[in-house]
């Protein structure tokens, strides 16, 4: 990760296809569940549970386990360190796509 002065800051983990696809689905969310968000990626289990594997050791989401009608559920959410690193990561794409980087 290379810091950049008022464009914000290229993230690496983020920056993979899919993991940014998850942190771009959930920021506007105070949560989804986990097929909710594997439907709308249109992606199998094992791909999704990778990704959110490497984000959740990297401290940018929290998943919470819950039991709804006798059935295993999981609640994705971003931590503030994941959507500030979202955020700075999306600023620092719009200043490379503006030539700014």
């Amino acid at each position: 990760m290379s810091a950049m002065s008022n464009h914000g800051e290229f993230n690496e983990l983020i920056h993979a296809p899919i993991r940014l696809r998850i942190c771009a689905s959930l920021a506007p969310l105070k949560y989804a569940e986990f097929a909710q968000l594997r439907d709308s990626l249109g992606i199998a289990d094992s791909v999704l549970s990778k990704h959110l594997k490497q984000l959740s050791e990297a401290g940018f989401i929290d998943v919470e386990k819950f039991s709804k009608g006798g059935r295993s559920h999981m609640r994705l959410m971003l931590t503030p360190n994941g959507r500030q690193a979202y955020v700075r990561h999306v600023a620092a794409l719009r200043a490379l796509t503006e030539g700014s980087y």
